[in-house]
């Protein structure tokens, strides 16, 4: 149960920052490309990469973290379905263009802002 508690704790954090960063984003990107979960997803991607590289390989913490930040707090600042929602709304409104740079540059930066936070986390 306790931890149930501690992913639900994450998860309300990360959806509050996902809330701050897209209205953030929003408010200064216009029309045209999702740019704000974009950026979520490039950013979640760093952080996963950079905080299970530290929990398996660097530091020997309580497995609670893990639930707290990657499954909670991640888990819910993360927006996949929302990606592909949007890739959906571009193509339906026949921003083909859009749509395709939105797949390939959230897959791309996405699995490059991995693999720069596994690094970052193995850097002694």
């Amino acid at each position: 149960m306790m931890n149930c508690v501690i992913v639900g704790i994450g998860g309300f954090l990360g959806a509050i920052a996902r809330y701050i960063v897209a209205v953030w984003f929003i408010q200064r990107w216009s029309r045209g490309f999702p740019m704000a979960t974009f950026i979520i997803n490039v950013s979640g991607s760093f952080l996963i990469g950079l905080l299970m590289t530290l929990f398996t390989e660097r530091l020997a913490v309580n497995p609670q973290w893990r639930l707290l930040l990657v499954v909670g707090f991640l888990g819910a600042y993360t927006t996949f379905s929302t990606f592909e929602y949007e890739t959906g709304a571009l193509v339906r409104d026949g921003q083909f263009l859009f749509a395709a740079l939105n797949v390939v540059f959230s897959v791309f930066a996405g699995f490059i802002a991995l693999r720069v936070g596994e690094m970052l986390a193995r850097i002694t």
